[in-house]
């Protein structure tokens, strides 16, 4: 019998490879959208047009316990994959009240609806390498101490503990997934990747003059997020609920990404890559590199998309898009 499987944030980058995923292992994929996604496909279903008929969408947000409630109910996964978060770093350090609020209310109304309506739902949250923060050491793994420096990476430390509380409390079945930084063609315009390899498609067809971008030197951990959404699957299908870190175990810089994604369109970044101070963050990240050992061992999983060729993909995908749309 096939399963069912629920997914928040299933118009994102992570919710729409997760979907397909899904499918392709013949999950019944049902997903909530808030009213606004529906009455806008164009716009905010991008993502998921090409599967829109073989999955049920269901408007519902994370900030409405009733509505969650409503949809469990009536659906009852065998699993949930909540994925639906603020996401943006740096927006919430714009508006906090708006990304702790959203975020952690989000996450805790879907675990008090699982446990009240549907105990045997097993539950992935999508936890975040932000968490570390001011990593006390390189790499992080899942014994490395939490020290978050944003809204966005405090809300997500509250998600891990709930979700580990909710698990140790009423014996739920619930992990979470700290995955490094992930990309790919469908990433928000908002994140650095994309903001680097959209610029350059802009700028190779005359649309762009300069790229504006804050700290060069930060160094992430960087995948693909195809790759990524297999681990939160394989998260589920253990025989007990634990936590993983999900990375490359591999390090690059922002400088390196443009670097990259400029050659990749024959241009040398350094004509066109500017660093505005004021997109610098208040309290910075500097190094954030995964130890996904425990993963490669329990989950048998690893990443398959290495750095050179995540770059070439974003940059790839975005001359085409720019090229067809022209703008």
């Amino acid at each position: 019998m096939a399963k069912t499987a629920l997914i928040t944030g299933i118009t994102g980058q992570d919710g729409s490879y997760l979907a397909e995923f899904l499918l392709k292992k013949k999950y019944k994929v049902h997903g909530i959208v808030r009213r606004v996604a529906s009455e806008d496909p164009t716009h905010r279903l991008w993502r998921i047009k090409h599967i829109i008929k073989k999955i049920t969408l269901h408007n519902s947000s994370v900030e409405s316990y009733s509505s969650l409630v409503r949809v469990i109910q009536k659906i009852k996964p065998d699993e949930i994959y909540h994925l639906g978060a603020l996401s943006y770093v740096a927006y919430s350090f714009d508006d906090e009240f708006s990304t702790i609020n959203t975020n952690i209310n989000g996450t805790h109304f879907v675990l008090s609806a699982i446990k009240d309506f549907s105990p045997k739902t097993r539950f992935y949250f999508a936890g975040s390498s932000e968490m570390f923060g001011k990593a006390e050491q390189v790499p992080q793994n899942e014994n490395t101490k939490f020290h978050p420096r944003s809204g966005y990476g405090i809300s997500k430390v509250a998600g891990f503990d709930l979700t580990r509380n909710y698990r140790e409390a009423y014996n739920l079945f619930c992990c979470t997934g700290i995955l490094f930084n992930h990309e790919s063609p469908r990433r928000g315009y908002e994140f650095v990747t994309r903001k680097i390899t959209h610029a350059v498609a802009r700028i190779k067809y005359g649309l762009q003059k300069e790229l504006r971008l804050g700290n060069l030197k930060s160094l992430r951990d960087w995948g693909h997020a195809k790759d990524y959404v297999e681990a939160m699957w394989l998260m589920l299908q253990q025989k007990k609920p634990n936590d993983f870190v999900i990375g490359t175990g591999e390090q690059h810089s922002v400088k390196e990404f443009a670097k990259l994604a400029f050659s990749l369109a024959g241009m040398n970044y350094k004509d066109y890559v500017k660093v505005d101070k004021n997109l610098i963050r208040p309290s910075e990240v500097d190094s954030l590199l995964a130890d996904y050992s425990k993963a490669k061992k329990i989950l048998k999983w690893k990443p398959k998309t290495n750095f050179k060729e995540l770059v070439k993909n974003m940059a790839t995908e975005d001359l085409k898009l720019v090229k067809k749309q022209g703008y």
